[in-house]
């Protein structure tokens, strides 16, 4: 079920992962675009907040997405990042 709009998710992993690359190379061109992107695709419940989950600590997020945010420098993006819940694009704002 996606968070956002409480139907359930329609793309298969595969095809998530080839849109989160062809995200990846979006921002990378133009670091601006992640929050509109966000906002646009994301059904995550952060996507009103243009991808936005705030602070959080070690401990707090599932194992794979918390390894790639805290490998992250302040502004970088991730690769594609694999998780129980779902396929992800990490971008690091502090």
């Amino acid at each position: 079920m996606s968070r956002r709009t409480g139907r359930p998710v329609t793309i298969d992993k595969e095809s998530a992962i080839r849109e989160i690359q062809g995200i990846i190379t979006q921002v990378k061109n133009d670091p601006g675009k992640f929050a509109l992107i966000a906002q646009e695709r994301s059904d995550c419940g952060s996507f009103s907040r243009g991808g936005d989950l705030g602070f959080f600590g070690r401990g707090e997020m599932q194992k794979p997405f918390e390894a790639a945010s805290f490998a992250l420098k302040v502004g970088d993006i991730s690769g594609v990042v694999d998780t129980d819940s779902g396929i992800h694009v990490i971008m690091r704002t502090g």
